[in-house]
């Protein structure tokens, strides 16, 4: 197997489009030996068992320094992971809808202090939560008891945009939302309306609480409102077709499917496959989702991780403004809000580095990005001119600083 995985860096053919490839690292202030470490990193987690494989990119100044693809897609039918695999964004979906509602602001149609119900009435006399009895864990797990008070203001776009809202972000609002699952032919406008009848698990703005699926959701039915299209159609329209991202959507073609990673989770036993139809249970053909959904390949995402370091702009194709960018990219939740990490802050859909000593984190200050459940994450360094993409598909969280310190320590200058 360990021929299999020492794929050589950019040996592989890719059908789609990608940045312009630096003729050496050197050219952009980066050790071409140093890079290989980043493949060191994903070796050790493939020889741990940790993962089956990985794909990652880094840019400089616009152009590739490093695509390795390393491992297999499957265990059973030992395919080789390629620059073409196609991976399960999960949450790397919540900043291209942070970008599309952007461009609703820019336009005009939306502002971050609309309250929700401007857009979607039935939020006007939210509730929130007040907890008297935890739950327990577990499918057959008793749920909390709680009793509601109304809100002390109405939510408004930027509670959604900056996880401070509190819908479906704790075992209130998603003990309730268990009472309304969507149906499989439900679309975002028949699902979203119901969401306002669970409880918010506190007061609006008065904490950080990751709404990891249903509560990013209303993000996406206010993009349609607003744009008078359906979510998937602006989103290809707007943002993948500028950015040549042939390969993203909300659900693989069945040509797509050969090139799907296996979703794998980490257990005592190994590596345990999930069934296909649980993998993709956040994406869909009709039910859109802004918390999660998309499927994209590591050139895909690159071209969307370049525009946002370009400022707006990819391939003579503006999708933003740079101030607008910049606005996205800025603390707007301090790391000191209660719920979030030192050192980081939160901007619109988007991690912000605030304090990397106070954090132990390896980017620089100003750097934001976000990482998904299945194993991807990427970030933008704006001081070092960087971008960086890890795809993988399993969960295994001490991955991501490790990757972000293999391309730090590979930059000279």
């Amino acid at each position: 197997m360990r021929r299999l995985l020492l794929l050589p860096v950019l040996a592989l053919s890719v059908a789609a489009a990608s940045l312009p490839k630096a003729s050496k690292p050197e050219d952009l202030g980066l050790s071409s030996e140093r890079l290989q470490r980043i493949h060191q990193m994903i070796q050790r987690h493939m020889d741990a068992g940790d993962i089956t494989g990985a794909v990652t990119l880094v840019a400089r100044h616009g152009q590739l320094a490093w695509v390795d693809a390393a491992g297999v897609q499957d265990l059973d039918t030992k395919q080789p992971m390629t620059r073409a695999s196609l991976f399960r964004m999960a949450s790397m979906t919540k900043p291209v809808i942070g970008t599309a509602m952007m461009m609703m602001i820019e336009e005009g149609k939306v502002s971050v202090t609309d309250p929700v119900s401007k857009f979607i009435p039935e939020f006007k006399n939210i509730r929130v939560g007040i907890l008297q009895t935890p739950g327990g864990r577990g499918p057959n797990a008793p749920a909390p008891k709680f009793y509601t008070v109304p809100a002390d203001r109405e939510l408004i776009v930027k509670d959604l945009l900056t996880h401070t809202s509190g819908l479906v972000a704790g075992p209130m609002g998603q003990s309730e939302a268990a009472k309304i699952r969507r149906k499989p032919e439900e679309t975002l406008a028949d699902f979203i309306p119901r969401l306002a009848t669970t409880p918010l698990e506190f007061q609006p703005g008065t904490r950080w609480m990751y709404s990891a699926s249903d509560g990013f959701d209303p993000l996406g039915r206010i993009i349609e409102i607003a744009s008078g299209q359906p979510l998937n159609l602006f989103l290809k329209q707007r943002i993948f077709d500028p950015l040549d991202m042939t390969d993203t959507s909300h659900y693989p073609t069945d040509a797509q499917m050969p090139r799907l990673v296996s979703v794998y989770q980490k257990r005592d036993n190994g590596l345990v496959k999930t069934p296909l139809a649980a993998s993709l249970s956040m994406s869909s053909k009709v039910y859109f989702a802004s918390g999660g959904g998309l499927v994209s390949t590591v050139d895909d995402y690159s071209h969307f991780a370049q525009m946002l370091a370009n400022g707006g702009e990819y391939n003579g194709h503006r999708l933003l403004s740079p101030r607008t960018v910049k606005y996205m990219a800025s603390v707007h939740i301090p790391s000191t809000l209660p719920g979030r990490s030192p050192g980081e802050g939160f901007g619109l859909t988007v991690r912000v580095i605030q304090d990397a000593l106070a954090g132990e984190i390896r980017i620089s200050d100003g750097s934001f990005g976000w990482s998904g459940v299945y194993g991807t994450h990427f970030w933008v360094d704006p001081k070092e001119d960087i971008i960086a993409v890890l795809m993988c598909q399993t969960s295994i969280r001490e991955m991501r600083p490790e990757f972000e310190n293999a391309v730090m320590q590979a930059i000279l200058k």
